[in-house]
């Protein structure tokens, strides 16, 4: 299975761009398996309780913790939408709520867009 990995807006590649070539390294493998593995290890990808279709993948690199959300669109298509470090065990609720926006408008503009 291949899955096509789409940026929405530039939260993520913001993000991605002031992060250590390491680290981007550790994120762009995670992504391969993210768009290469029929079933993605929870370890990798985890829905977020309580969201309707939010998921974050997570990442590990050397003590650090970083979180990139994303939603799933026509099955095999995925859409990155912000990411942050993760200082604590939870996941802040602010940065939950982003990705929910960002969802709702990438839906939004999906609908807009199939209407012309």
């Amino acid at each position: 299975m291949q899955r096509e990995i789409i940026f929405y807006e530039s939260h993520f590649l913001d993000f991605y761009a002031a992060l250590s070539s390491k680290v981007q390294a550790k994120i762009d493998s995670i992504l391969i398996l993210v768009a290469s593995v029929r079933i993605i290890p929870e370890k990798f990808l985890k829905h977020i309780t309580g969201t309707d279709g939010l998921y974050e993948i997570r990442i590990e690199y050397a003590g650090n913790t970083f979180r990139i959300f994303c939603i799933f669109d026509k099955g095999n298509v995925v859409i990155l939408l912000n990411s942050f470090q993760k200082k604590s065990q939870k996941t802040p609720a602010s940065e939950i709520e982003k990705a929910s926006a960002l969802q709702h408008k990438y839906l939004e503009n999906k609908k807009q867009n199939e209407r012309t």
